[in-house]
């Protein structure tokens, strides 16, 4: 065994409970969060550019972000199962290597069945970095500090769709999106010698050794993380897939890359805050984040005529998803250890997808005003939820940290 692997391997014993957070190999495993995130939400922010140049509808090239959600939902499961005995880091390498090459194809393709073809692809890459990322964090830390080193790696998702995209929105102002996705091609290609350098390696399991993933549905609290996945991230998604075209319906259209500024700002500071709280304050921390995301949909629906209440609501919104995805990874790898993780990236790109696509009929069916209503009778039950799982899924006090 390489000394690498046992570094990484060692990080489980008690031995390993007063070191410091190794900050580099955590900081390219969110690294490799953001590029996933950024891969797949990038023609959110650019969605009227890439419709025409494609000769297509705004609604056609949603599914854009559809077919890469679906296919890291239908392939999480599987491609777990598959690649178990894998080396651990030669797994992450390839999937960040198709980033690369996917992106590098919708920067060049005008072809928009060889787009939606390689967006699959890089799709089903994503569900290898989503199985990979909890698991790596949780062996470099010890058990007091495991969620602080997932808040750590996970904060790459919403820094991809807080600041990622505003940025890859203004750039594409400024360049043109194919500039964007090239630019996007080369942090790709940077990340590989970043994780090579930098990431320990871990063998894979032995076979037999994993016990069937979908028996974690049995196990308390799983199920009830899974609905407040589902339904929040379904939820985010159709507002956010078309944000651009919600704005537009205002004429806010013109204040697009600001607006998503200051929801990225707020996710920042949710991020922080997140990452500092989540191991003491997890349950506490999952009912602001539901509560605050239902009451910016409540001014969304009844206000967004007035400039002042969207800004309000961005930063409501924010600060609600910023630390989303540290908070619900954190709670069903407590409910459902590795299994419960595998489950929730089925869970969360398949309701990712979903938001595309039920946004997409919305908008051709009701119109993009509708968005903000059908979050807030999503969220509402989220809310109910965590405030009842009070004993297995978001509990009071984490198991390991009495």
């Amino acid at each position: 065994m390489s000394t690498s692997q046992t570094e990484l391997l060692s990080t489980s014993a008690p031995a390993a409970d007063n070191r410091k957070l190794p900050l580099s190999p955590l900081l390219a495993l969110a690294t490799a969060a953001f590029m996933g995130i950024l891969t797949e939400a990038l023609p959110a922010g650019v969605l009227p550019e890439m419709a025409r140049d494609m000769s297509v509808s705004e609604s056609a090239m949603g599914q854009a972000l559809t077919v890469y959600a679906i296919a890291t939902g239908v392939a999480a499961i599987p491609l777990s199962v598959t690649t178990a005995a894998w080396r651990r880091k030669k797994l992450l390498l390839l999937a960040v290597s198709v980033f690369a090459v996917a992106n590098l194809v919708t920067a060049l393709s005008s072809n928009y069945p060889l787009t939606m073809a390689f967006r699959l692809l890089a799709g089903v890459a994503a569900a290898a970095v989503w199985a990979e990322l909890v698991g790596y964090a949780r062996r470099l830390a010890p058990q007091h500090l495991q969620g602080r080193a997932i808040a750590i790696t996970m904060a790459g998702v919403p820094l991809a769709l807080s600041l990622g995209i505003p940025l890859g929105t203004f750039l594409g102002g400024l360049f043109g999106w194919r500039m964007t996705f090239g630019l996007v091609t080369l942090i790709s290609v940077a990340l590989l010698g970043w994780i090579t350098v930098s990431v320990p390696d871990a063998p894979g399991q032995r076979p037999g050794a994993r016990e069937p993933i979908l028996k974690a549905l049995s196990l308390p609290g799983v199920v009830a993380v899974l609905f407040v996945v589902a339904a929040y991230v379904l939820a985010h998604n159709i507002l956010y897939t078309y944000i651009a075209t919600f704005l537009d319906a205002y004429d806010m259209g013109g204040s697009r890359d600001v607006v998503l500024l200051v929801f990225g700002i707020a996710s920042v500071v949710s991020i922080w805050i997140t990452g500092a709280l989540v191991d003491r304050k997890l349950r506490q921390l999952t009912i602001v984040s539901s509560a605050l995301f239902l009451v910016a949909s409540v001014l969304l629906a009844t206000l967004a005529g007035n400039m002042i209440v969207v800004y309000a609501a961005m930063v409501l919104w924010g600060l609600g998803w910023g630390g989303v995805t540290t908070l619900l990874q954190t709670a069903v790898t407590d409910a459902g250890g590795d299994r419960g993780q595998a489950l929730l990236v089925t869970t969360w790109n398949s309701f990712m997808a979903g938001g595309g696509a039920v946004g997409g009929i919305l908008l051709d069916g009701l119109g993009p005003k509708s968005f903000p209503w059908s979050v807030l009778a999503l969220m509402a039950p989220v809310l109910i939820v965590v405030v009842a799982a009070r004993k297995h899924a978001f509990p009071t006090v984490r198991p390991g940290t009495e």
